[in-house]
């Protein structure tokens, strides 16, 4: 580790846009043209909570009507003055190397590739060449050491015997031996899954994210408000005033320091930092979507096997005026209706990172994998109608899935033969034809008869999903196939024209 101040992140590229490659803090609040973040998932997620919280520190607005003042250029301003002012705490590398903690050089050093989730190592199996460990250049590290504050897995990879408050337990057991690691806040037990609003351009993007303070005032789960940005002030340690304020407040967790490193040369100093309460505390990410109505509250987890727009009406119940809400995310609600007199066009954006957990090891196995989605949102047709509508819609899918599940599971075992495998297969085959289609069901669902005129669209896919996986090639596959083919009327009949 050097003393000397290099590779400052304000102006190194190193963070990666869409069409542009890599570019650097200073280039990308001035230049209005870059369109989206780029990255997997969970460096998108990581990224626009970094960027929401220079923004936030830059120009958070007092109301909405001094919000749709700034505008995305005027944020921008804002941001690079803010930018120029704390330039010397963007360093890497130095006496204050970004959101690094230079009293944990103690801890055991980690390599790079053992806390990155997407990284095989030790004895597990190499699929495809993105899993081979590399060698990281200093914009792989800067975007590394970004990711871990809010993403570093649970498990013994921290060195939690290095306590930096004095008197602290929470690194312990009971048995007062160092813990195994928690799970970072942002990704939680499972994964969770992160929803942001997204514009035409990346500027934009960050524009109709940005909370005003009145709306974090009425947040009761951050009770220190706006709060400070780490590397104005980072925290002397686990529990420390300064880490006691970023547990109450937005700015921690934007950047939860969950992770205390400090890098090397080939690996980094890895414990674990700040213990953000949790989902099941009553406090959240505002970009996660949690149930609190049940005595014990149910978030949304990243899930391979249900993409995100499949939870569109989930994420988007505010909408419904007579429903009782269940799950909720302040970063959705908060700031859509803000937002819908402003823009022609809103979209949705979903991703996140499915993990396992076996004994508080966290990994990345089986069908674990990244997910994300964009819907865009037509805002002259957002309303309750428009809500009703596709909620209506999208619980006749729900239908249409389970019917080509016991479609297919009589078909083979009517024949004597093994059928969930198959079964799921055509459940799985129905809801990707679905996919290519969803986007044209949201728009249409600003008009009933217009959503329902869509149906046989709908009904092709399951009798494409049934034949596929059920043949009718022999005598007795035909008879198998013939019986139990679904039968769509009742789903296609136009109750308008029936009740005239």
């Amino acid at each position: 580790m050097t003393s000397v101040s290099r590779f400052n992140l304000i102006d190194e590229p190193w963070i990666p846009v869409v069409d542009s490659g890599r570019v650097s803090l200073r280039q990308l609040f001035s230049h209005p043209e870059y369109r989206a973040l780029g990255g997997n998932p969970v460096q998108k997620i990581t990224l626009t909570k970094l960027l929401l919280a220079i923004a936030q520190a830059a120009c958070t607005p007092e109301n909405d009507d001094d919000w749709a003042d700034i505008q995305p250029t005027g944020m921008a301003k804002r941001c690079l003055a803010y930018l120029d002012k704390w330039h010397d705490r963007f360093y890497l590398y130095g006496e204050k190397p970004f959101l690094q903690m230079p009293r944990i050089k103690a801890a055991a050093v980690q390599t790079f590739g053992a806390v990155l989730a997407e990284v095989s190592t030790g004895n597990a199996t190499v699929l495809i060449q993105s899993q081979i460990e590399k060698r990281l250049t200093d914009a792989d590290k800067s975007l590394l050491i970004v990711q871990l504050m809010g993403f570093g897995l649970g498990g013994k990879k921290t060195d939690n015997s290095i306590v930096l408050s004095p008197g602290y337990q929470g690194k312990f057991n009971d048995k007062g031996k160092p813990s195994t690691g928690k799970p970072s806040a942002s990704i939680g037990f499972l994964g969770f899954l992160h929803n942001f609003l997204q514009g035409k351009s990346l500027l934009e993007t960050l524009w109709i994210n940005l909370f005003t303070r009145q709306q974090i005032s009425n947040l009761d789960i951050y009770p220190q408000g706006v709060g400070r940005a780490p590397w104005e002030q980072m925290p002397e340690g686990e529990n420390c005033p300064i880490a006691n304020v970023m547990k109450s407040s937005l700015m921690g967790r934007l950047v939860p320091l969950s992770r205390f490193c400090l890098l090397m040369e080939s690996g980094l100093h890895y414990s674990e930092g700040i213990s953000h309460p949790g989902h099941k505390d009553g406090v959240i990410d505002p970009s996660v979507s949690v149930d609190f109505s049940t005595k014990d509250p149910k978030a949304i987890w990243a899930d391979p096997e249900k993409r995100p727009w499949r939870l569109l009406t989930a994420l988007l119940s505010f909408f419904s005026q007579t429903n009782n809400r269940s799950f909720d995310c302040y970063q959705l609600r908060l700031s859509m209706k803000r937002a819908i007199p402003h823009m022609q066009t809103l979209g949705v954006w979903s991703g996140g990172l499915r993990v396992s957990s076996n004994a508080g090891e966290q990994y990345v196995s089986g069908t674990d994998d990244f997910v994300e989605s964009v819907i865009e949102l037509e805002s002259i047709v957002l309303g309750e109608l428009w809500f009703t509508n596709l909620q209506l819609e999208m619980d006749e899918l729900n239908g249409l899935s389970k019917t080509v599940y016991g479609a297919t599971l009589n078909y083979f075992k009517s024949q004597n033969m093994e059928a969930k495998g198959q079964s799921a297969q055509a459940g799985n085959l129905f809801w990707q034809l679905c996919e290519r289609q969803f986007q044209d069901l949201v728009n249409a669902c600003g008009d009933v008869d217009q959503a329902r005129a869509m149906r046989p669209v709908f009904a092709r896919f399951v009798h494409k999903a049934y034949d596929t996986h059920c043949p009718g090639d022999s005598a007795r596959q035909l008879d198998a196939w013939a019986k139990n083919r679904p039968n769509l009327s009742k789903y296609l009949k136009n109750p308008t024209k029936e009740a005239a």
